[in-house]
């Protein structure tokens, strides 16, 4: 769908310089989502992967984010291994909804979300465990991914952005209280960073 160049905005990679892929394909359906443009798999170029990896390599940075939309909707293995060979760090970030992780990645951030459910498969594959908190509700759920995923998964509580008012006293008072957790901040919104 896109790539560009910027900052890692949030979780455990935030800050750091970063080529983003974004990959065309969704069908998760978050009304929440601010990419939705992404959802429709045939509405994006087609690109080859030598394309991808020389468009990446013209920047200083070595962090490939794979993203969407839904990214394991495609089979990732040879672009991964291009990446890599092209001395890339690949991070992917994934509802976890597909039938099969594809890749070589350094970092799995795995973002369930509520309109389907994840493979179990990626509880074990996950390094980032980032829910979003739309309402109250979700604290509870977020536990139930805490207690399946590896034990070193990092764990991030994040205000879904149009409700940050609202839930980021709450999120900072649960994880005062639950301190397994960290907060997870679109610092890039803030900064308007694209």
């Amino acid at each position: 769908m896109e790539a560009f160049y910027t900052l890692q905005g949030e979780g455990f990679h935030q800050g750091r310089a970063a080529y983003f892929i974004r990959l065309g394909g969704c069908d998760v359906g978050c009304h929440w989502c601010d990419v939705k443009e992404s959802w429709d798999i045939n509405a994006h170029p087609k690109l080859s992967i030598s394309q991808i990896v020389a468009d990446a390599s013209a920047y200083e940075g070595r962090l490939a984010v794979i993203t969407g939309g839904e990214p394991l909707m495609h089979n990732l293995d040879e672009l991964t291994e291009a990446l890599h060979q092209a001395g890339f760090e690949t991070n992917i970030e994934t509802s976890g909804v597909c039938e099969q992780v594809t890749g070589a990645w350094d970092w799995i951030c795995f973002s369930p979300k509520k309109f389907k459910s994840p493979n179990p498969d990626i509880y074990p594959k996950a390094n980032e465990l980032k829910v979003i908190i739309f309402n109250q509700s979700d604290f509870e759920w977020a536990e139930s991914f805490a207690s399946v995923v590896s034990p070193d998964c990092m764990l991030y509580l994040q205000p879904e952005w149009s409700r940050m008012e609202q839930m980021l006293p709450q999120i900072i008072e649960y994880i005062k209280n639950n301190p397994k957790w960290r907060i997870s901040l679109q610092v890039h919104k803030f900064m308007d960073i694209p």
